[in-house]
């Protein structure tokens, strides 16, 4: 593996910015100084000007690997995430068949093993009647369980509470949940189909993927945490009522935004329509306003996607078919940077959303940030340079995009994954593959 020096460039990370160079060696960072000679041989990057950020860490992804490939796979998506800056992901289970035992799992690990471009882990699901594998899964190897309190695909729906208190009580890692109540979902949905009679408009969604399924699924996610003492991450927050069950002081308790949740609101629907349909849904500018100051604040830990792409012929379908799901893996980073032009949040508060929190809330050894011995995952980012979201361009195997021509006032550069350059001047490098995460052995 060849030696790497970046010089001169403004490095972001733990609270801080500071110009300096960073070797890096045998794929970690062995020094950083304000000043350091190459070595012979190593490749120099001249980031003066630009700034150098911890990668990505995308605590939440659906590459559809196995099973459901015609819409997306790891490679592509892997390709797509080093593009957009993220350096390592964390895959969701619920592909065909879904990942609820070990095996299911390692198979995922081997097919990223050989075709991922970024560093990869994977989410161990959990259903109504795998206890036992939750209880022994090994919690070196696996992000984390993800129990889907809401409706789902599959078998992966964990409706029944006795179920939900055993998963509490015996997780050996944070508990990651989609929360939405499905009762209530059914019962607007059924009106809704009343209403207009089975073709509803697409800004229906938030109505019917509502706030109050929201937070009744989210407030007993949190009761149940308090009450098992487990570890909890409520992902993809959408109303400003669930930011009330978070405090930024509380490491066990935590909660995820997503970028569209960040950037979309309701009245996007009668431009973007099905390109934002997405659960839980887009709601208020209130919710969005809100979810931003608690980016700001720190009620909100981790800043992630939800990347979850599928065909724009599937995407094109009437309301009740179509399915909901964004692909964004590849401008999360400049969706972010955006709106710290806009003064949503800082810099700062960006690497430690994207990057710090999900190392710390899951336990990653030696990732998320920017450290002599960690590995070396990093992205230069130029803040003079701008980009154009071109559909010819797009690297998630879908094909399309919910920002059409949006213009972006910042470029990726380069990204380098676990000392290798998997991306550099908008392309990616077909030789680069990522490692497998390692996680904290002692994760309850």
């Amino acid at each position: 593996m060849k030696d790497i020096l970046l010089t001169g460039g403004t490095v972001v990370t733990d609270g801080k910015k500071e110009v300096a160079d960073i070797l890096v060696r045998g794929g970690r960072i062995e020094q950083i100084d304000p000043s350091i000679q190459a070595p012979a041989g190593a490749e120099v990057i001249d980031a003066e000007g630009k700034w150098i950020l911890p990668g990505l860490i995308d605590d939440q992804v659906h590459f559809r690997e196995p099973g459901l490939t015609h819409k997306a796979c790891i490679a592509t998506e892997a390709q797509a995430a080093v593009a957009g800056g993220v350096t390592t992901f964390f895959e969701m289970p619920n592909v065909s068949p879904p990942t609820l035992d070990m095996e299911r799992l390692e198979e995922k690990r081997e097919i990223a093993r050989r075709d991922s471009a970024a560093n990869y882990a994977f989410f161990l699901g959990a259903s109504n009647e795998n206890i036992e594998a939750v209880k022994s899964a090994d919690p070196t190897k696996i992000a984390g369980i993800k129990i889907f309190m809401g409706s789902s695909t599959g078998n992966m729906l964990v409706d029944e509470e006795k179920v939900l208190e055993q998963i509490f009580r015996h997780a050996p890692t944070t508990i990651a949940t989609h929360c939405e109540d499905t009762p209530t979902i059914l019962a607007n949905e059924e009106a809704s189909k009343k209403k207009y009679h089975n073709d509803a408009p697409f800004w229906e969604h938030p109505n019917i993927r509502s706030r109050e399924a929201c937070l009744k699924s989210s407030t007993l996610a949190t009761e149940l945490a308090k009450r098992e003492n487990a570890r909890l991450h409520v992902l993809h927050i959408s109303t400003e009522e669930e930011l009330n069950l978070f405090t930024p002081d509380d490491a066990r308790i935590t909660a995820e935004a997503c970028v569209h949740h960040l950037w979309f609101e309701e009245s996007s629907y009668a431009t973007h329509g099905s390109r934002i349909k997405c659960n839980p849904a887009i709601k208020k500018v209130s919710d969005r306003r809100a979810i931003r100051q608690a980016v700001a604040d720190g009620r909100i830990s981790v800043l992630a996607t939800d990347h979850a792409p599928h065909t724009w012929e599937e995407k094109l379908q009437p309301y009740f078919k179509a399915p909901s799901g964004l692909p964004l893996i590849q401008h999360t980073l400049l969706l972010m940077l955006e709106m710290v032009k806009q003064d949503c949040f800082t810099l700062e508060t960006v690497v430690e959303r994207a990057c710090h929190a999900p190392a710390k809330i899951f336990d990653v050894i030696d990732r998320g940030h920017i450290r002599e011995g960690h590995w070396a995952d990093l992205v230069v980012v130029d803040p003079n340079a701008r980009t154009v979201v071109d559909d010819t361009e797009l690297l998630s195997k879908c094909g399309w995009s919910p920002f059409p021509g949006e213009r972006f006032s910042h470029r990726i550069e380069r990204t380098i994954v676990s000392g290798q350059t998997a991306y550099m001047d908008g392309k990616i490098n077909p030789e680069c593959r990522g490692e497998a995460v390692l996680f904290s052995e002692n994760r309850r």
